[in-house]
């Protein structure tokens, strides 16, 4: 398996990718009892030293739920027919997913309220609580 060109700057090296190949489970006649197909890709991105610590932060928390136990990130292919194929599938999901990661958040702004939106909540407010008010009895318990 060769190099993981992410985008023209950074390149993930072979070593730090691990692949197996399984067979794949639902449609495929003999074939899915015989050829193993299915691809799982892992990348250990805790012990990458081409990437940075906040964007392994950032894969991390993308990828919550596409860990194993051991905390690698498991991408798993079993789209076609053809182990090769599926295993370029695996790794350009693995490329977009650390392409995502190298994008850093935006930072929020922090806003107050505009003086016009306070005004039409408490406007609001008023109005509610006069259509309740219009409800009461004379002597301030529910008519109902």
């Amino acid at each position: 398996m060769s190099d993981l060109p992410v985008n023209q700057a950074l390149v993930l090296p072979s070593a730090e990718l691990a692949w197996t190949a399984v067979r794949s489970s639902g449609p495929g006649g003999q074939n899915v009892n015989k050829v193993a197909t299915k691809v799982e890709l892992r990348f250990d991105f805790a012990r990458s030293s081409v990437l940075g610590a906040p964007v392994r932060a950032r894969l991390g928390a993308l990828a919550r739920g596409k860990l194993d136990a051991e905390g690698r990130l498991l991408l798993t292919s079993d789209e076609t027919r053809s182990q090769a194929r599926n295993l370029e599938l695996a790794r350009e999901r693995l490329a977009a997913l650390v392409r995502a990661a190298l994008v850093p958040p935006k930072p929020r702004r922090k806003t107050k309220p505009s003086r016009a939106s306070k005004e039409r909540r408490l406007t609001g407010k008023k109005h509610q609580s006069e259509k309740k008010q219009g409800r009461r009895g004379p002597d301030g318990r529910s008519r109902y």
